[in-house]
């Protein structure tokens, strides 16, 4: 899960299953599957938005669904 990720920490996405269709859609269409590399950019403070890298891009997740994302450490 994202929710232990610090920033500058790097993860393989393992399950993107537990979100909704709609954000699952869209980071499909992102390019950001299971078994994508990611990089947590910056997590803005008070709840805010969680930015990650990956292929080259820079996407933002709401942190609760952030916190949904099975994500493992690299």
């Amino acid at each position: 899960m994202f929710g232990s990720f610090k920033a500058g920490d790097k993860g393989k996405i393992v399950n993107i299953s537990n979100v909704g269709r709609l954000v699952q859609r869209r980071l499909l269409d992102l390019g950001i599957t299971e078994g994508s590399e990611v990089c947590v950019k910056c997590i803005m403070p008070f709840g805010g938005p969680v930015l990650i890298e990956s292929c080259g891009q820079c996407v933002g997740l709401r942190r609760k669904e952030a916190c949904l994302i099975e994500v493992e450490r690299v």
